[in-house]
């Protein structure tokens, strides 16, 4: 690992120490691929995920942004359904820009609170 990597693994550890999920308020992390872009609502203390979306299942082709946004509806739609409310956003070490950040506000758009 050297270059963008150490420092994504850096800052993803440097979040880790301060942000942890429960059951009332899971973590939603965000992990994004060259083509895909997956979230997933995680409580630390049982240590499960209690809802996940990714955009493999999207049929329609689209830009990656529009994908990121996709996604942050359906999670939101998933969190509505498992009782979830609120959650502790966390980007995983990637910067807050682009499709994280796009993920993120059709999230809050869809009613999840962070």
């Amino acid at each position: 690992m050297t270059g963008k990597t150490d420092r994504r693994t850096r800052i993803k550890l440097h979040i880790r120490k301060r942000v942890s999920g429960t059951a009332q308020s899971p973590r939603l992390t965000v992990f994004r691929s060259n083509t895909q872009i997956y979230a997933q609502l995680i409580d630390d203390i049982k240590g499960v995920t209690l809802a996940s979306a990714s955009s493999l299942g999207l049929a329609e082709k689209v830009s990656k942004t529009e994908q990121a946004s996709k996604v942050g509806s359906l999670i939101s739609k998933a969190a509505q359904e498992a009782g979830i409310t609120t959650a502790v956003f966390d980007r995983n070490g990637y910067l807050y820009h682009g499709r994280v950040k796009q993920l993120a506000e059709a999230a809050r758009a869809g009613g999840l609170k962070f």
